[in-house]
Parts: C-alpha cells; sequence; structure tokens
C-alpha cells in the first residue's frame, strides 16, 4: 500500500512535468536490469549496506549504470524505495545524483542512477582509494562546496524543502572529474511548508547525527547542517567522525579539533595525505565552518546558503565574525572521561529505524553538551 501511494505521488510528478520538459528517467524492466549487470554478479558490486546492493552495470546503448538493489521485506523497505524514487524524481542539480530509472516487479526494487567513476568521497577518504592520495587540496574544496550546494538545493529552493537525515562520506559520489554528487535519498523527509522541523524515529549513522535529532528525533534542515560540519571536518584531515581510542573508548572528530582550533593551531588539523600542500586561508576557512556547523545548539548553526558562502569567502565580514565567534575564543580540554566516553564495542555505527537510540549515543551527546 504505501509503495502503491507513493508512486502515485511519482505518476502525478510525471504528468506536470511532461508538459514542461522530456523527463530524464524512465521504468526499466527487470530483466533489462539483470542483462546489464550480468545476473547481479558478484564481481559487479560496487557496494552493500543496510539497504541491499548496489551493483555496476552498462545498458544495450554502451552507457554505465549503478543499480541500487534493495531489501524488501516490509511495508517500511517498500516506503523507503518510494520515498527515494518520489525525491529523486523531483530534484535536478548538479551536486545532486540523478535517477536514471526504477524498477519494481514482483518482489524487486531497483534504482538506476548514473554509475560515478570515482565512487564516494568514504572510498578515497578511508577505503581502497585512500593510499592513492587523488584528493588534493583544490579537489577537496570543490567537493566541499560542491556538495554544500547540492544539500542548499535540498533545503532553501526544492518544493517542498527536503531533509536529507543521512549526510555522511559514503553518500558523496564522485564523477569523473571529481565532482561531488549527494546521494541516496531512502531516509529523507519532506517538510510542509510553514514546518519548522518534523519529528521521528532516528535513522542516520553514529558520528553524524545532531544531538537534538538522536536524543529527541527532531529533524530540521539544521541536523543536515550538523551532519555535513562533520563531514566537512573528515574532508579536511582525513580522520573518522570517531576515532577508537581503546577497545571500549571512542572519541569525536570535533572533540578532537576543537581545542586545535581554539589556539589557532590549523596546520595540525591538516590531512597528513596533503603533504602540506593545501591553501592556509582555506583550511582555516573550511575547519571554522565545519565546527560552527557542528555546533551542539541548533540555533548556532549556519543555514547551508550561510555555509556556501562562507566556504567559498565571498565575505569577509561574516568570516571575521566566524573567527570571532565564542566557541573558538576559549581553549578546550582535549582529554576526556573513559568512562562518561565509552561506547559499547558491539554497538552499530548504523542507526535504523527499528532501534530505539541507545544508551551509547546518549552518552556521547551529553558528553559533547557538557563540553559546549
Amino acid at each position: 500500500m504505501a509503495f502503491t501511494s507513493m508512486l502515485c505521488c511519482v505518476k502525478k510528478l510525471d504528468r506536470k512535468e511532461r508538459g514542461k520538459k522530456q523527463l530524464t528517467w524512465r521504468i526499466f524492466s527487470l530483466k533489462e536490469l539483470h542483462s546489464a549487470t550480468n545476473n547481479f554478479n558478484y564481481d559487479n558490486k560496487l557496494g552493500e549496506g543496510g539497504f541491499g546492493s548496489v551493483y555496476w552495470g552498462q545498458l544495450w546503448d554502451g552507457s554505465q549504470i549503478a543499480v541500487k538493489r534493495l531489501k524488501v521485506w516490509s511495508n517500511k523497505g517498500d516506503m523507503e524505495f518510494a520515498v527515494e524514487v518520489e525525491i529523486l524524481a523531483r530534484v535536478r542539480h548538479k551536486n545532486l545524483l540523478s535517477l536514471r530509472g526504477y524498477c519494481a516487479e514482483g518482489q524487486e526494487r531497483l534504482i538506476v542512477y548514473d554509475y560515478m567513476p570515482n565512487l564516494s568521497l568514504l572510498s578515497h577518504l578511508h577505503g581502497h582509494h585512500s593510499a592513492e592520495c587523488l584528493l588534493d587540496w583544490k579537489r577537496r574544496m570543490n567537493i566541499a562546496i560542491g556538495s554544500a550546494a547540492g544539500i542548499t538545493y535540498l533545503h532553501h529552493h526544492a518544493t517542498p524543502h527536503i531533509i536529507h537525515r543521512d549526510i555522511k562520506a559514503s553518500n558523496v559520489l564522485l564523477d569523473s572529474d571529481f565532482q561531488a554528487q549527494v546521494a541516496d535519498f531512502g531516509f529523507a523527509k519532506l517538510i510542509p511548508d510553514g514546518a519548522t522541523h518534523v519529528t521521528t524515529r532516528v535513522k542516520g549513522t553514529l558520528g553524524y547525527l545532531a544531538p537534538e535529532y538522536a536524543m529527541l528525533g527532531k529533524a530540521s534542515e539544521s541536523c543536515d547542517v550538523y551532519s555535513f560540519g562533520i563531514l566537512l571536518l573528515e574532508l579536511a584531515t582525513g580522520k573518522r567522525p570517531l576515532e577508537k581510542m581503546s577497545p571500549t573508548v571512542k572519541r569525536t572528530i570535533t572533540d578532537w579539533a576543537l581545542p586545535l582550533a581554539c589556539e589557532r593551531k590549523f596546520s595540525e588539523l591538516a590531512d597528513p595525505k596533503l603533504n602540506g600542500k593545501y591553501d592556509e586561508e582555506e583550511l582555516k576557512r573550511v575547519v571554522l565552518v565545519s565546527l560552527v556547523c557542528a555546533h551542539t545548539q541548533p540555533e548556532r548553526r549556519p543555514t547551508m546558503l550561510d555555509v556556501v558562502e562562507l566556504l567559498k569567502g565571498e565575505s569577509k565580514e561574516k568570516l571575521s565574525k566566524l573567527e570571532n565567534d565564542e566557541m573558538f575564543k576559549a581553549p578546550q580540554a582535549a582529554d576526556f572521561d573513559d568512562e562518561e566516553r565509552s561506547i559499547a564495542e558491539n554497538s552499530s555505527d548504523f542507526i535504523s529505524e527499528e532501534k530505539d537510540v541507545n544508551r551509547e549515543v546518549k552518552e556521547i551527546v551529553l558528553e559533547n553538551a557538557h563540553n559546549s
């Protein structure tokens, strides 16, 4: 029922758009996608997660595609599929992954996208491409500004506005020119006109979750800003959002970075893989923007419109105000209480809708709020 009703929305959108411009997506047959992916051959698998698996494929005309094959065991899985299809059908922006089409036959739910030859930002920061050091500083700045522009479109220009809810390195894909494309809208929420937030059960990835979302389930554009701040800091430093300090203790990237930023030790924050080859002013700008985005108090965070302007360095007045923000004035203690910061080793970094926010997430959130 959920899938049918949501796809009705897509078909209505189809009819509305048909008179305006030619559609750039279509419905694929299961037979066509079996052929394109060599029957979903393991050698064609690009990755997998809680949602299912992604496969590389090639259509009859030679064009390369990525096919997300979802696990559909419930109405919730069907809903995620329908939400992603509808949102992808709505949005068109150079920094948002485009929908090529979808397939819904029997129990199969598949979404087809353009193939991104440079895979994800995660693969270059922490994955099998990280040793190749392909992300120089210029590329990192372009990725930062491009992904920020894509999220800005969702928050301020899409109708209705859209909250992504799962901004992270694996959901920023890179095309052949290393241009960023924000992907994976399965957790996204449409925001009704006039609403400041929607209350929902928590979905997302540990390390990227805004405190108010993790604790209260209040999703808003500001939650995406927080997640983007963590992503931005990860991009500049090469560190993961959560760093394992011992078998049972993890430290957040902001706990490590904020004291150094307060002491203006920006060179110590730069990813060692850059070998000192970066623009010092841009690095400082990225670090300060990332940390204010990841502020524990939502009202202190900028909008994504502000973020794009700050990253581009378009307003010296706003940059000066940011640099003199009180959060960067007093040096903050870098050490932490092992007992309070402890996270159970068997806890998952992924928070599903079926799970309430667990004690481990709350401990991190409360500790971060205390430090702020």
